[in-house]
């Protein structure tokens, strides 16, 4: 009986050994469960072209590209309500004056990192409006961009109004909207407002007291 346990065992196993044996690759995928989820037909963002568009209309299925007015991404601060102005008009870039930035706390390293790497090609590391691109005229950039500290226009700019900027584009200065997120935009606007307070702070202290005579000698 013992012999004929054993026996049976060796079969078995040989048996295993044998079906597990082939070349290696599954032919039959077997049962999928939830197929959608396996084989996704979702489409990435922004990647339908004009032409896949209009296939899909065909199908009775209305593919904009853009998300439903109104909605907010997971985790980001409330969104900006206005709209990019049409050709010619300038109705809500002059309404963005009055909309302030809603962060409160900032990573100042990081909103210093985020400011290099999006906007000191063009502006400059210094915001003095000579970054890499203009390099004093030698660059490849002819026009000289806007000098963020030195320049009133643009120190009195409001926050909302250079978050419009960023978001829509303004002049010669595309959208950065793909590139920075919501959070970010705020983040780097806080930055160049906080370097602008600080050139003023820096020539206060070092401007004469009114009535002094600066020519004295000590």
């Amino acid at each position: 009986m013992k012999k004929l346990i054993i026996l049976s065992s060796i079969v078995v196993v040989a048996a295993t050994v044998f079906v597990s044996c082939g070349d290696g690759v599954q032919r039959d995928p077997g049962k999928i469960y939830m197929p959608d989820m396996a084989y996704s037909r979702a489409y990435e963002t922004y990647s339908v072209t004009e032409e896949q568009k209009a296939d899909l209309l065909k199908q009775g299925i209305h593919f904009s590209n853009i998300p439903v007015p109104g909605t907010i991404k997971r985790g980001e601060l409330l969104p900006f309500l206005l709209t990019k102005d049409p050709a010619g008009d300038s109705t809500n870039y002059v309404a963005a004056k009055a909309v302030k930035n809603p962060l409160t706390l900032m990573d100042t390293v990081e909103a210093e990192r985020l400011y290099l790497v999006n906007c000191g090609i063009c502006h400059g590391p210094k915001l003095d409006g000579n970054g890499p691109l203009y390099k004093g005229g030698d660059g490849p950039f002819p026009s000289k961009p806007a000098t963020l500290v030195g320049d009133p226009r643009y120190e009195a700019m409001p926050e909302g109004q250079m978050y419009y900027s960023v978001t829509y584009g303004k002049n010669k200065m595309g959208s950065y909207a793909s590139q920075l997120s919501t959070t970010r935009r705020w983040m780097v606007i806080a930055y160049i407002k906080s370097k602008q307070a600080a050139a003023h702070a820096g020539s206060a202290a070092s401007a004469p007291a009114s009535g002094a005579d600066s020519t004295a000698k000590k």
